[in-house]
């Protein structure tokens, strides 16, 4: 983990399997000691060691903020992903001991709204889980829309309409049914913020659809860490380090740069929080940008990329680090 990440050595304290496709792991501190606090929407970064390679992974911490004896997260398995779904699903045992970062929360609740509408779209139900909780011993205002693809992987539905009752509105894609966003929005008082976590296209749908409807940027909250791309290997030049780096196929340039002893800065690995910002100092090529980070005017300009996600293509390309 970057040298500015704080780790935690944690135990597995129990693995449960939740749908045929998400499984829910539980973490203790390996000292006994209490974890440290956080707030609903939060993340940690798991390490998972895999022979001699090393995954970094963020997952939203779903556990109650009240609680800080165990954090639990829930993954779902890809297994057409790059492997970190895979090893958590079929690695991780109770009573194995893991590193963990400090949590970080770049999707937090914004106190100051009157009410909190939320919409969820498959594992990204996961941060709500925890905003509910803090909201509920708050005796907060909020109602929660969430979509799945079938009743049977509808992640903690069960539990939510226990917890939430009508505050709770479910939607399964194999009945046709479907968020009536616009309803949604033109119905909220004011003082409204809108959470979104879920498929990209699942956000880009609420965020445009908000901005068509004149609700203002600073009320839409919305978490997706995107996953690094495959894609054809390149090298890169560091003009600082004076380093020449190849970054490999199924390789993220982040990781490349740690692989050379280049230790950036990140929070999130997921092209989200911003920390591993890079400057290009020239280059011959076309950049795949893949963060949510940087704007549409910085994806064209050639001067960032983001190395956690996104990937370049060409003939050279010269980094400052």
């Amino acid at each position: 983990m970057s040298a500015g990440t704080t780790k935690l050595n944690v135990t597995v304290t129990d693995v449960v399997a939740v749908n045929e496709l998400v499984k829910r792991f539980h973490f203790e501190r390996t000292d006994g000691e209490d974890l440290p606090t956080f707030s609903g929407g939060a993340h940690v970064v798991v390490e998972m060691r895999d022979a001699d390679k090393t995954r970094l992974n963020p997952y939203s911490l779903m556990s109650s903020p009240l609680n800080t004896r165990d954090y639990t997260i829930s993954v779902r398995r890809d297994d057409s992903g790059r492997g970190g779904s895979l090893f958590m699903h079929n690695r991780v045992k109770r009573g194995m001991e893991m590193v963990i970062s400090y949590p970080v929360n770049l999707f937090s609740l914004d106190l100051r709204a009157k009410k909190h509408l939320m919409i969820a779209g498959g594992i990204g139900i996961t941060p709500f889980l925890a905003q509910t909780a803090q909201l509920a011993s708050a005796s907060g205002n909020f109602e929660l829309h969430y979509t799945c693809r079938t009743a049977a992987l509808g992640s903690y539905t069960d539990v939510l309409r226990e917890r939430y009752g009508n505050r709770v509105h479910l939607y399964y894609d194999d009945r046709n049914e479907r968020i009536p966003l616009e309803r949604l929005l033109a119905t909220q008082p004011l003082g409204t913020h809108i959470y979104v976590c879920g498929p990209a296209g699942m956000i880009n749908w609420v965020r445009e659809t908000a901005a068509q409807h004149g609700w203002p940027e600073g009320t839409v909250h919305y978490e997706h860490f995107a996953a690094p791309q495959p894609g054809k290997p390149f090298d890169v030049t560091l003009a600082v380090s004076k380093k020449e780096i190849r970054v490999g196929e199924q390789q993220s340039l982040l990781e490349a740069l740690e692989a050379a002893g280049i230790d950036p800065p990140y929070l999130c690995r997921g092209g989200v929080c911003g920390q591993c910002e890079t400057n290009v100092v020239s280059y011959d090529g076309t950049f795949k940008h893949n963060d949510h980070w940087l704007s549409e005017e910085e994806h064209c300009s050639g001067k960032k990329i983001m190395p956690c996600v996104s990937r370049f293509e060409g003939k050279s390309l010269v980094l400052e680090r």
